[in-house]
């Protein structure tokens, strides 16, 4: 069980990486509008993309 924790966290950071390394420019840009955001509108991004993945493993298991 760690491993396969442990592969989905790289993955993650893989992931994560692609649009810094990518267009680092329509990232800062991107995480400043983020950081106008109110701390509502984080919660509710934060915890739909929540959702989505628990959805997903749920659909992929």
């Amino acid at each position: 069980m760690w491993s396969t924790l442990l592969m989905a966290f790289a993955l993650m950071l893989v992931l994560e990486g692609l649009l810094p390394f990518l267009a680092p420019k329509v990232w800062r840009d991107t995480f400043r509008r983020i950081t106008d955001l109110a701390d509502g509108q984080i919660r509710f991004f934060g915890l739909s993309s929540m959702i989505v993945g628990l959805l997903l493993l749920y659909i992929l298991k």
